[in-house]
């Protein structure tokens, strides 16, 4: 039994690559053909290197070896964390903190920082705390957890690490090879498949494909588990078994080799028999669609032709119909011109005819009002020299008037001293 078929592969949508301007020289030949614009996974290859990544995993866990689950991209968030969780592996799906590998000491103080404080807000010790002091604890643990919370078990390095989309990942990949731990990676046709072990060619930005690889990958490890708990009864059976075998004729034992070699012969023939059906099937498809292709392409060359001859067709019509235009309202044109510029002679006449009025009656006023004005100021000098002259008497009288009354103060003066 395959542990992963092709038509699961074709159902999650293994099989598509990134755009083909997007891709990555090195994954050439993991790549099956173009299609569209995209490149189109090879998935015999993809159903090998799965099997080879498989059973690595499953003989690892067997052995006691532990398993890290990286991926950060949003869309595989979730699927880590679960799948990570099912089969008790270690997961990062946050961010991968520098030095989680070459530096794990410093990350594991950070893991019993994080434990010590989700003990003190068990116990309630935070509850005795300030508020401010509180709160900032509260902070702290939200971050660790946010970043260690799938690394909580883990008390050395781990063995195997799974990664979906190598290119994103970079800095954990790196990490791993200077550790010198194998890494498993989904490798879609823009990553580098150089700084991986065991990679496997598909699509790492569907939700469904990733799904579908990475809980085989979670199955190994649980089957690798359940061998290893299960290998000391396996072992006293496989010895009890050998001393039956011992005890066995000869012939018995050339009659059991002869069954096994032809179950083999008989298994080799079904493998074969199924990548023929395959690569038929594959073939009819892609015949099948280059003639759809072909016809495609060539109706649209045609459409793209008339499209091309109805523009054309449609851009003389346009220009036929300006240059109408534009002689038709030649005429009114010079006609309006010609219009606008005898109204503008006519608006000129009038206007230096009502200046000339306006100047001839301006001249009439100021003639006539020449004779009343110096009337006027004739008047005014002779009613100022009679009021100086009528000045000039009042003043004299008022002198004469008080010359008199002097004297005849005098006068009463000198009559009274004669009287003494």
């Amino acid at each position: 039994m395959d542990v992963l078929t092709m038509k699961e592969l074709l159902e999650t949508g293994v099989h598509f690559g990134h755009r083909t301007r997007k891709w990555n020289p090195k994954m050439a030949r993991y790549i099956f053909t173009e299609r569209k614009g995209i490149h189109i996974i090879d998935l015999e290859q993809t159903v090998d290197l799965f099997r080879k990544a498989y059973y690595f995993v499953q003989d690892n866990a067997a052995n006691g070896g532990e398993v890290v689950f990286v991926g950060t991209k949003k869309q595989v968030q979730a699927t880590i964390a679960e799948e990570a969780q099912r089969c008790g592996a270690h997961y990062v799906n946050r961010r991968w903190l520098g030095g989680t590998l070459t530096n794990f000491g410093t990350i594991k103080l950070s893991i019993d920082r994080m434990k010590k404080m989700e003990a003190m807000i068990e116990d309630g010790t935070v509850d005795h705390m300030p508020n401010k002091e509180a709160s900032r604890l509260r902070r702290r643990l939200a971050k660790l957890q946010r970043n260690l919370d799938g690394l909580r078990h883990m008390e050395k390095k781990p063995s195997v690490m799974f990664v979906i989309d190598p290119d994103s990942e970079t800095i954990a990949v790196h990490e791993a090879n200077l550790s010198g731990i194998p890494v498993i990676a989904i490798v879609d046709t823009n990553c580098d498949p150089d700084p991986i072990d065991f990679l496997i060619p598909g699509n790492d930005d569907a939700i469904k494909a990733t799904k579908l690889i990475t809980a085989r990958i979670a199955d190994a490890v649980l089957e690798g588990r359940e061998g290893r708990q299960d290998a000391p009864e396996a072992s006293a059976t496989t010895q009890e078994d050998a001393k039956a075998e011992e005890d066995k004729p000869e012939d018995g034992e050339v009659v059991a080799t002869e069954q096994e070699q032809v179950v083999e012969n008989a298994a080799d023939v079904d493998v074969s028999e199924e990548a023929a059906e395959v690569e038929e099937e594959t073939a009819d498809e892609v015949e099948e669609d280059k003639p759809e292709d072909e016809e495609a392409v060539a109706t649209e060359q045609e459409q793209a032709v008339e499209d091309a001859a109805d523009v054309s067709e449609e851009a003389v019509e346009a220009e036929e119909e300006t240059a109408d235009e534009v002689e038709e309202n030649k005429p009114e044109d010079e006609e309006a011109v010609a219009t606008e510029q005898e109204q503008a002679v006519e608006d000129a006449a009038d206007v230096s005819e009502e200046a000339a009025e306006v100047e001839e009656e301006t001249a009439d006023e100021v003639e006539e009002d020449k004779p009343e004005d110096e009337e006027v100021v004739a008047t005014e000098q002779e009613q100022g020299v009679a009021v100086e002259d009528v000045a000039d008497v009042d003043v004299s009288e008022e002198a004469a008037e008080v010359e008199e009354a002097a004297g005849d103060e005098v006068e009463e003066d000198k009559e009274g001293k004669g009287n003494e």
